[in-house]
């Protein structure tokens, strides 16, 4: 790929690559936009084939955070960190004091935050030489079951949207990777009286604690998962999976789940979801029960608050589908749409210096 091509095309700052021989880390730190405020997003890591694909990852994530702050209505810019490396060898303290270092030297462009094979524990070391982490112990601590809440709502908002009532008892769902933020997706599904939960996964331990935790949730094959006759299916592993070959498998009449970048061409397929009827719930827009969790460290937390803005994603996503419905796009392109209409409008009101 050509780099300064595509940062050029989508409107990109800065993109960061760092190494430290001592630990062996090495990663890149991608900020997108900071019109809103400095850019925030987690660190994951992965073991890339390439570093084209590490690239291209961090580009990617870090656009859609610029979007999902946006539009969750957060001062805060989009920006994201890959580490490339096997997580379960290369952490360690000095890995994560390492890279501590090199988000200080960003002077607070780039908070970070955990994600993919990263927890609340390596924010810590994180922490002892940075300032600009969240997500710590403490305060808002883990944000797996604050972004499945933001999905459950957004499911409420997808349902009422499709279907004129909101209720979750009595439907059926297909859940796609039951990792920490599926499993809690589940909970709440069952909590509210789900009537059919089936589910896939590709770790072996996420299905092991599936099938102690929820005997009654049905396994099913990984590409079987896109077939079934549900009400809700629910991307809620790894990016990419909306694509050409997957789209006309789908037999929900409602897309709406936790992974990030879910559509592989967001052009392309959004177009596609919109052409087979399926109402799609924008990946950035209802997984945002994360990033509200910790952005309300930087402005003091306070759980009651967190809850009340984790509520606002079922709205939120409700206007959406209105944008989508009234402009005759797909809910992608509207969700684009309400994020960049507020990016404009604090842009705008930035054009006078204010001294604080």
């Amino acid at each position: 790929m050509n780099t300064f091509k595509y940062m050029e095309k989508y409107g990109y700052e800065q993109l960061v690559f760092f190494h430290d021989k001592e630990t062996g880390l090495k990663g890149i730190t991608c900020i997108h936009d900071t019109t809103l405020g400095p850019s925030l997003g987690g660190t994951r890591i992965w073991n890339y084939e390439n570093e084209n694909d590490a690239i291209l990852d961090a580009l990617r994530l870090a656009r859609g955070m610029t979007y999902k702050n946006a539009a969750a209505g957060l001062n805060l810019g989009g920006g994201k960190t890959v580490i490339i490396g096997d997580a379960n060898t290369c952490k360690s303290e000095a890995f994560f004091r390492a890279f501590g270092r090199y988000v200080q030297s960003l002077n607070g462009r780039y908070i970070t935050a955990e994600d993919v094979n990263t927890t609340t524990k390596d924010m810590s070391f994180i922490k002892m030489e940075t300032d600009f982490v969240v997500g710590l112990e403490g305060k808002s601590g883990d944000p797996s079951p604050i972004t499945a809440l933001g999905a459950f709502h957004g499911i409420r908002a997808s349902l009422k949207y499709k279907f004129g009532s909101d209720e979750i008892k009595g439907r059926s769902f297909a859940i796609q990777g039951v990792g920490k933020t599926g499993r809690y997706l589940m909970e709440y599904l069952y909590g509210a009286g789900a009537e059919i939960i089936y589910y896939t996964d590709i770790n072996a331990k996420a299905i092991e604690t599936v099938k102690n935790t929820y005997p009654q949730a049905i396994l099913v094959g990984a590409d079987e998962i896109y077939s079934l006759k549900v009400d809700v299916f629910a991307p809620c592993a790894l990016g990419g999976i909306l694509n050409s070959k997957t789209i006309p498998l789908i037999e929900a009449p409602i897309i709406a789940g936790i992974a990030n970048n879910v559509l592989e061409d967001e052009v392309k397929h959004s177009k596609e979801i919109m052409k087979k009827g399926i109402l799609y719930a924008p990946d950035f827009v209802i997984n945002a029960g994360g990033v509200i969790n910790v952005y309300h460290e930087l402005k003091g937390y306070i759980k009651e608050d967190v809850m009340s803005d984790v509520k606002k994603i079922y709205d939120r996503l409700l206007e959406i589908f209105k944008i989508a419905e009234s402009q005759d796009v797909p809910t992608q392109k509207a969700a684009n749409i309400f994020a960049e209409n507020r990016i404009k409008q604090i842009h705008n009101i930035h054009h006078n210096y204010i001294p604080r």
